[in-house]
């Protein structure tokens, strides 16, 4: 990432914030001028006691010790010391062969390429693409979290800790849809990380991220916690993610978020570009429960129900109603509105149609997708889902049996 510093000007607010200090200094200068107060105060004398003071007081710096102080420190300091042990490195390399034609020396003209260049026979050539990102230690037998795009297609996956030892590391497995994968190291008693409890994180809670941002190896930043369970439409899930104004670059991503006490609270995974001061990651028990998956079973399985949604507003109500050509009128006020069936999924099955306005799932009301998702995720694969819909006034309860999501390349998002 290219950062640009480019000087503005200043607008008008800017220029009055700048003319304060100014003003106030002018204001002091004329107000001491305003009054001769020279001849009411006596002249200042210096006394023995005063230069002996400055004397000691010169003395006592220069004899300061240089060693570090329970001041020097700080929680933060407190965390990294605590945490960086068990976060690592992880430098990837993939190798990418295209195919280019073949041009002879004496074709190397322009002119020549020009008229013979597709006729020449094609060769084949290599580059090797490198990244690096971060990721943290979850057990001591070598298991590491970290981003499914940090190690996207790798050949080959090296993982570096803060003391400087290097392992070859294995692809355990990983998930596009989360954006999470774990990589196999070997090795024992290695140090580890501890998780917190996701349902304490509340904004405005500090938030710690280490990592190698730009390839810059254990890198420390700080902030707070800016947001919890934001949506975000990244066609990925979890829907909910940590919003933190901790400083995240690439290279952070698959590195920890940590509270005050140097537990993980996240796995950095995302930025607004243009943005400053707005970063996203996942809830640990989320990439938690996707981690233990991608050991155990080597991939994740999602429900699917196979409907597009959006929560029914006043507006879109309206603008349903209201439209000249539309079959269908919503009585509802709230709800979700179901608008896309996709052909051959569970919910076209069952008999589910567009227009129909979802008023609760397992005999929970719903009004945001968020909720729907939560839902579909705790029922899990193959088990009865209940659904009660609002179609043109007449409420109709639906079984479902979700099957798993068809391919990550769908729009993951939507259930």
């Amino acid at each position: 990432m290219k950062i640009n510093n480019i000087p503005r000007k200043p607008n008008n607010r800017s220029q009055h914030l700048w003319l304060l200090p100014l003003a106030s200094v002018a204001v002091g200068v004329l107000s001491s001028c305003s009054r001769d107060i020279s001849r009411e105060l006596p002249a200042p004398t210096a006394t023995p006691l005063a230069a002996n003071e400055s004397v000691n007081e010169s003395q006592r710096l220069e004899n300061r010790s240089l060693a570090p102080t329970v001041d020097d420190n700080n929680f933060v300091a407190a965390v990294v010391e605590k945490v960086e042990p068990a976060v690592v490195q992880i430098n990837t390399s993939r190798t990418v062969r295209t195919q280019a034609p073949q041009f002879p020396d004496e074709f190397n003209d322009p002119v020549f390429r020009r008229y013979f260049g597709e006729n020449l026979p094609p060769q084949s050539q290599e580059r090797v693409i490198r990244g690096v990102g971060s990721g943290f230690v979850i057990n001591p037998n070598g298991q590491i979290i970290t981003n499914a795009h940090v190690v996207n297609n790798a050949d080959t996956v090296r993982v570096t800790f803060s003391d400087g030892r290097t392992f070859e590391g294995k692809v355990l497995g990983r998930d596009p849809v989360s954006d999470i994968a774990v990589v196999q190291i070997q090795g024992n008693s290695l140090p580890t990380t501890e998780t917190a409890d996701i349902n304490s994180v509340k904004p405005g809670q500090w938030a710690i991220a280490i990592g190698n941002p730009l390839g810059l190896q254990q890198t420390v930043t700080v902030g707070v916690v800016s947001a919890i369970d934001r949506s975000l439409n990244l066609s990925t899930r979890p829907s909910s993610y940590i919003q933190t104004d901790t400083a995240i670059n690439p290279g952070n991503s698959g590195g920890p978020l940590l509270n005050a006490r140097g537990q993980v609270i996240g796995v950095n995974t995302a930025i607004i570009q243009g943005a400053e001061g707005i970063g996203f990651a996942i809830p640990i028990n989320t990439a938690q429960r996707i981690a233990q998956q991608l050991i155990t079973e080597g991939k994740v399985e999602y429900p699917y129900l196979g409907i597009q949604m959006i929560p029914l507003t006043p507006e879109v109500k309206q603008r349903i109603n209201s439209y000249p050509n539309s079959n269908v009128q919503i009585v509802a006020d709230q709800g979700i509105l179901i608008a896309r069936v996709i052909p051959g999924s569970p919910a076209a099955r069952v008999g589910l149609r567009t227009g129909d306005v979802i008023q609760q799932i397992n005999n929970q009301s719903v009004t945001t997708g968020e909720e729907v998702q939560q839902i579909l995720d705790k029922n899990g694969l193959n088990n009865n889902l209940q659904i009660q819909v609002l179609r043109s006034g007449q409420n109709l309860q639906f079984t479902v049996k979700p099957k798993a999501l068809p391919s990550p390349t769908q729009n993951n998002n939507r259930p």
